[in-house]
């Protein structure tokens, strides 16, 4: 408890200043340059290992036949390119989503693209979807055995020649197709709020179309749908009636909020700021309504994983107690530090612990029993 309390005050006290007065987008392009380095030699990464990770048996869960070491994992935003699959599981998170990669490579919307919102503790994102495209990643992945189960998280190519819909389509299966056999789950992200032309396959007849021909692509992997924290009860319904026609094994709620006026964004940090989805923790009670939604709406039928807004092991513990089996992030270390996966795994096994739950299965979906 010594060494993460110091941990923590190392970075609040020391990194996070510094870090804080540069340019967003430079201290995240360093830190994933860091984060490369220290994954090429046993040595560095043993050594991150010791400093932040956390083991504890309550924290593993199998999933669809899937091993999690701990329900904490990377957010799919992060690691785009899909660069830090050798340090990660060293820092201490269960899983990892990487991208989101596209069917073309894609150098994403104009800078800058990459805002701090530290009054509201989130980001303002307007990235557009920059990666190396779906070809250049698989090839880095390719063959690659992981330590932690790997998610493919893949999106249509911000560009306009993208915008129809067979032309979607198209797009997406390109790179679904081309992680078919990489990794352990793809997540089809049809809520991005900064590409060109919006979000159409939030419409259920678009999704249903492109769910179609993504069913026709082999693959041995699960399949989640990530949706919009912004999305209605209504709309959800009509999605999950079209994903109860395919392969679909689960939802990531959420992606970022296009809706500036929730009462958590201050207003005064965000004013000349009007492009891109927020982050962080104005997401965090409107992803939990989802997941609380969600789960009480088709219960076990599909897995939740929980993302937006978690800063703390109450945050997750929150998220897994309203129906999240997984939790993800990545405001929250952005923040708080590197030192809080371990913080967060650490804490939900004492909250565990308090409440009689031997593990986190038990405590998924605890809220709505009574």
């Amino acid at each position: 408890m010594f060494a993460t309390n110091a941990q923590h005050w190392f970075y609040s006290s020391v990194l996070k200043p510094v870090f804080f007065r540069m340019d967003p987008e430079r201290v995240h392009d360093r830190v994933v340059w860091l984060g490369k380095m220290m994954s090429n030699t046993p040595l560095t990464k043993y050594i991150t290992r010791t400093i932040f990770d956390y083991k504890h048996p309550a924290l593993v869960q199998e999933i669809l036949g899937i091993r999690f070491s701990n329900p904490v994992g990377l957010t799919a935003g992060f690691d785009k390119n899909a660069e830090l699959t050798s340090i990660i599981p060293s820092v201490g998170f269960g899983f990892e989503e990487v991208g989101s990669i596209t069917g073309e490579p894609c150098e994403g919307n104009p800078k800058p693209r990459l805002w701090r919102l530290p009054k509201s503790r989130g980001l303002v994102v307007w990235y557009g979807l920059k990666n190396d495209g779906c070809e250049v990643v698989a090839e880095r992945l390719k063959n690659r055995t992981f330590e932690v189960p790997i998610g493919t998280s893949v999106a249509r190519t911000n560009s306009t020649a993208t915008i129809s819909t067979e032309a979607g389509i198209a797009d997406y299966a390109k790179a679904f197709r081309a992680f078919a056999d990489i990794g352990d789950y793809t997540a089809v992200n049809i809520s991005c709020p900064n590409t060109c032309g919006g979000e159409p396959f939030t419409d259920p007849k678009r999704l249903d179309d492109l769910l179609v021909a993504l069913d026709e692509i082999p693959t041995k992997k699960l399949v989640f749908l990530k949706l919009s924290v912004d999305t209605t009860t209504r709309e959800l319904d009509a999605m999950i009636k079209v994903c109860g026609k395919h392969r679909i094994h689960g939802f990531i709620i959420s992606n970022l909020t296009k809706h500036y006026d929730r009462p958590t964004i201050n207003e005064e940090e965000r004013r000349g700021i009007t492009k891109g989805g927020i982050s962080g923790h104005p997401v965090f009670n409107p992803s939990n309504e989802l997941i609380s939604y969600i789960y009480q709406t088709v219960g076990s039928r599909y897995v939740i994983v929980g993302s937006g807004g978690i800063f703390s092991a109450e945050d997750a513990y929150e998220k897994i107690r309203l129906g999240a089996s997984l939790v993800q992030l990545a405001t929250g270390m952005i923040f708080e530090g590197p030192q809080l996966i371990g913080e967060i795994n650490r804490g939900l096994v004492q909250l565990m612990e308090h409440d009689g739950f031997a593990n986190v299965r038990e405590a998924v979906g605890t809220a709505h029993r009574k």
